[in-house]
């Protein structure tokens, strides 16, 4: 009987961290299975959070198998502002780390691979210290403490953008490799049918609007939304994922809320002609799978690095994107950016702009390919 050889995958805390990470599993399942091997892949996330709803809902989502096992470790993050829970986080990062080796010394995996977020350090520290080969992706154009620090342990640095190499640490960048970004398979075969379908709408003459804060909603984007809620109608069929927090939420025809959409999201943005959102990487790359012309909202303040404001920038230095900067999010400024979208001409304009971007990537192929070379010759070094 052949050894079923095991690959674990690890990242987390927002599903910027998850989704990708679950195409390069898919990806290298399919890999497997050509090459007549059996695998089993694991996942390590946090113990607390969407991590494990996210992992184990994909995988029994039609068409996606993802991984077969979910695991939760402790896990805490360094924040860029004063808080008390810095300090507390230290102590669940440590709990992480040896959760993380007594797991990867028990599994005994080929090949670990970190699709990056704070829930990543510990199990990336593990797998050095039991000198399992390590492979890490940062989907940003800049690179996060995440990937700094676990690219100590990596064989391979992997990224989305040739722009990223130079801004990684000096003594690592000559393993770093241009790949792209895992985009999910279901982004190559969307429908906009079937996103019409799923609206309850046929195609008329308003053009659809998707507006999109992150797997867990942006206040920000909704108070902007429902401010602007009679021009944007008047003008835009708008379907807004509004995340699971949202109270208070306005009804009008003409618009579409929802809390979260998971299976149809990608046929939901192929049937959209303006995709507004927040500037996190995915999000970007499905968007430009798609051709999609985009309003970006960069998420921006103390709580974050400014890595949304640098793919922002990206987008919208190529001509892919409208950029409402930190001070622009207003209705004055949304409005003046949408008004130039209603134009056909334009929004393809700016959708062949971000197709050209990404035009070419098979991040999640090229990736789990690496991977699988990696773990089969790591499982034969372990046969003899």
């Amino acid at each position: 009987m052949e050894p079923v050889v095991t690959v674990v995958c690890t990242g987390g805390g927002t599903g910027g961290h998850i989704y990708p990470g679950l195409a390069v599993a898919d990806a290298f399942r399919a890999r497997a299975r050509d090459a007549g091997v059996a695998v089993r892949i694991v996942w390590i996330g946090a113990a607390v959070g969407m991590d494990r709803a996210i992992v184990e809902k994909n995988s029994t989502a039609a068409g996606s198998l993802g991984a077969d096992i979910f695991y939760g470790i402790p896990a805490g993050k360094l924040r860029r502002y004063l808080s008390f829970k810095n300090v507390t986080d230290i102590f669940r990062i440590a709990a992480g780390f040896f959760a993380s080796f007594f797991l990867l010394k028990k599994l005994k995996p080929a090949v670990l691979f970190s699709k990056g977020g704070f829930v990543s350090v510990p199990p990336c520290a593990a797998a050095r210290v039991l000198k399992i080969p390590v492979y890490t992706h940062e989907c940003d154009l800049t690179p996060g403490l995440a990937t700094r620090l676990n690219s100590r342990s990596a064989a391979r640095i992997l990224v989305s953008y040739g722009e990223t190499v130079p801004l990684l640490p000096r003594g690592v960048r000559d393993r770093a490799l241009v790949t792209g970004n895992p985009v999910r398979a279901v982004f190559h075969t969307a429908s906009a049918t079937r996103g019409y379908a799923f609206l309850g709408i046929t195609r008329s003459d308003k053009p659809v609007l998707a507006v999109l804060g992150g797997s867990s909603g942006a206040q920000q984007i909704n108070t902007l939304i429902w401010e602007q809620l009679p021009w944007l109608t008047e003008h835009f069929f708008v379907v807004h994922q509004t995340g699971p927090h949202a109270t208070s939420i306005p009804d009008r025809p003409g618009y579409s809320h929802h809390a979260f959409i998971h299976a149809e999201l990608s046929d939901v943005i192929a049937a959209s002609d303006v995709v507004l959102s927040r500037a996190g990487a995915n999000s970007l790359w499905e968007c430009a799978t798609l051709g999609k012309p985009l309003v970006l909202v960069p998420l921006a303040g103390s709580g974050t690095r400014g890595d949304q404001i640098d793919n922002a920038r990206y987008f919208s230095d190529r001509g892919a994107a409208v950029v409402l900067a930190p001070g622009d999010v207003d209705g004055e400024h949304l409005r003046r950016s949408l008004t130039r979208l209603l134009d056909a001409a334009e929004r393809a304009r700016y959708g062949a702009a971000g197709a050209a971007l990404v035009r070419g990537s098979a991040a999640a192929d090229t990736i789990a390919g690496l991977l699988f070379d990696a773990a089969i010759h790591r499982q034969n070094e372990v046969a003899v």
